[in-house]
């Protein structure tokens, strides 16, 4: 894949996908491959790093801004935004297809995954933003014109580069699309939980 678009300058692929591509307006476009997945320990026991990140390295505060959008249809199909220092010390933010429907996920790995979930109604693109503070990540996701909390959680061990980029990753299947319209680091875009 060329990668033009200068809001992807940087960034290379951890454990590329069969197919990406960026068009004219920058978007990138993905199709993950065969039960590509990430989780480490907690409930199934298993250890899984081999999910699709095109990630670029990043130090000191920022907050980075990911719009994107996926064709789910299949449990655990999923796509958003991924803070990785390791294997195993990582933050995933997105969206997930499970019990039937797309949820709001968000998982934390530090040596053990945990994950939350919440339902989510998806009209269109969703705006996903990580602010990076200290030793601590505001994740937040846009409604309409409000950025809504989804999780304030401590940067696994407490590292001071972190990898930032788009993911997908799909545990049950192969062929998941995901379309990553937009994506900037910069400043911190807020320097509180409320305003």
């Amino acid at each position: 894949m060329t990668v033009s678009d200068t809001r992807w300058a940087g960034a290379s692929w951890l454990n590329p996908p069969p197919e990406s591509s960026t068009d004219q307006d920058g978007t990138l476009h993905a199709t993950s491959g065969m039960k590509t997945d990430f989780w480490q320990r907690t409930f199934y026991g298993f250890r899984r790093d081999d999910w699709h990140a095109f990630l670029q390295r990043k130090s000191g505060e920022f907050s980075a801004l990911l719009t994107f959008s996926g064709e789910y249809e299949t449990l655990y199909d999923q796509a958003g935004l991924l803070l990785r220092v390791s294997p195993e010390a990582w933050v995933k933010f997105g969206v997930e297809h499970t019990d039937g429907a797309p949820h709001l996920s968000v998982v934390v790995t530090d040596i053990h995954s945990d994950w939350s979930a919440q339902p989510i109604t998806l009209d269109g693109p969703l705006s996903l933003r990580a602010t990076r503070l200290g030793d601590a990540l505001l994740l937040q996701y846009l409604v309409g014109e409000t950025w809504q909390m989804a999780r304030l959680a401590p940067v696994p061990m407490a590292a001071k580069d972190l990898s930032i980029g788009p993911y997908l990753c799909s545990p049950e299947r192969a062929g998941f699309r995901a379309h990553f319209h937009d994506f900037t680091i910069g400043e911190p875009a807020v320097r509180t939980l409320h305003g």
